[in-house]
């Protein structure tokens, strides 16, 4: 099967998405920004379809697709205007996250017990649902909500004791020379 040209696609199917995007949507930006990640994943995934005759099919369903996976993000961490939540930010100061790095925010998660590790890991690190994390762990929905929250407080505590032992708490390892390069000094 000879490869669907990508420009005739466009035009081909560009105004139907588009409709489409835009009735689940209900706003141009969002209706327009579908629309070009459907092309987006076309012209870097579309040559796995085999039969040409499904294009129109597989279009829409990526779009459809693309469309829950942003609305499951937004509704797992809606958009706030700061202004409006700043009472609750925590008061940190800015040395103090420009000290940390990945490295020792992991360092300081290992060191959580795994009754607290495991829900933070599942919704900080592979975004998942309080929903998805119940099935996954088997425990009720208001369980993992006080794992998570409690886990927070942990996960500060660890942080602020590797901070307060000067070098963040992290034992800095002495640099490895690369093999086969001469020692110097």
């Amino acid at each position: 099967m000879e490869p669907l040209d990508f420009n005739e696609l466009v035009d081909r199917f560009y105004p139907m998405l588009y409709r489409f995007a835009l009735s689940l949507s209900r706003n141009e930006p969002d209706a327009c920004d579908l629309t070009q990640h459907t092309f987006s994943v076309w012209a870097s995934k579309g040559h796995t379809l085999r039969d040409a005759s499904k294009v129109k099919t597989w279009l829409f369903t990526t779009l459809y697709r693309q469309f829950i996976s942003t609305r499951r993000h937004e509704q797992r961490w809606p958009k706030e205007e700061i202004s409006t939540v700043e009472h609750e930010l925590p008061a940190v100061a800015p040395e103090s996250v420009d000290s940390l790095d990945s490295g020792q925010v992991m360092e300081a998660l290992q060191s959580i017990d795994e009754l607290f590790r495991t829900p933070l890991a599942l919704f900080y690190l592979q975004e998942h649902s309080y929903e998805e994390i119940a099935r996954i762990l088997e425990v009720p929905i208001g369980t993992v909500m006080s794992r998570l929250s409690r886990g927070r407080l942990k996960l500060q505590q660890a942080l602020r004791q590797r901070q307060s032992h000067g070098d963040g708490g992290v034992t800095r390892l002495p640099m490895r020379k690369p093999t086969g390069e001469p020692s110097r000094g």
